[in-house]
């Protein structure tokens, strides 16, 4: 039997839609797929920790993780640092493990240039005055940041046609099953594993 390479996973979508939500309730659903810890500059929210929501670094720290070339992917959204520490994806890919990646569109184009192997899930609300009443249920910004927020929202939707996969979030769990599926038949993809499998027979053949 061939040796299948982890996936990694990306999943992005507008702010508002719970793509951070699915992510966390495949994990629940499935311990062999692990979640991918993102850095950011940004200030912690109510309820999150350090190295499990997020890394939190200062911006001269995150700058200098930059500099020395240690982030899969970086980029600047609503004026803080987000990035993908790599070494952790690239050796759990290696040994087997399928990895989420929860990022914003800036870093998937980045993804996307260095790992085209990856595959790319699009998450959608179930219409723009349900995704308007997530973001202003955070409580979290002013009147002014949930205006600038829905308004990218609306032209991040518009960036669609660079994922494989879109899915319309309305129930979680349901949403989860979708990308479980994704995943399974991405697994199956013969592109993915075409030389691995010849190489086998090959191998096989030549014994017989």
């Amino acid at each position: 039997m061939i040796k299948k390479r982890g996936l990694l996973l990306v999943v992005s979508g507008p702010s508002g839609t719970g793509k951070g939500t699915i992510c966390k309730k495949m994990v629940e659903m499935n311990d062999a797929i692990k979640l991918s810890v993102s850095a950011t500059t940004r200030q912690p929210r109510l309820g999150e920790k350090e190295g499990i929501s997020y890394y939190f670094k200062t911006r001269e720290e995150f700058e200098k993780m930059v500099e020395n070339g240690e982030f899969l992917e970086h980029a600047m959204i609503y004026d803080n640092y987000y990035g993908t520490p790599k070494q952790a994806i690239v050796d759990q890919l290696d040994a087997g493990v399928d990895v989420i990646l929860e990022i914003e569109m800036q870093g998937a184009r980045q993804i996307r240039e260095v790992c085209p192997d990856a595959v790319f899930v699009f998450i959608l609300p179930p219409s723009l005055d349900e995704l308007k009443h997530r973001i202003v249920g955070r409580g979290t910004e002013t009147k002014e940041q949930i205006e600038k927020r829905f308004n990218s929202a609306y032209n991040e939707i518009k960036l669609l046609g660079d994922y494989d996969y879109f899915i319309f979030n309305n129930i979680v769990d349901k949403s989860a099953e979708e990308i479980f599926e994704i995943i399974k038949s991405e697994k199956s993809r013969v592109a993915r594993y075409k030389k691995d499998i010849f190489d086998m027979f090959e191998r096989e053949k030549e014994k017989c």
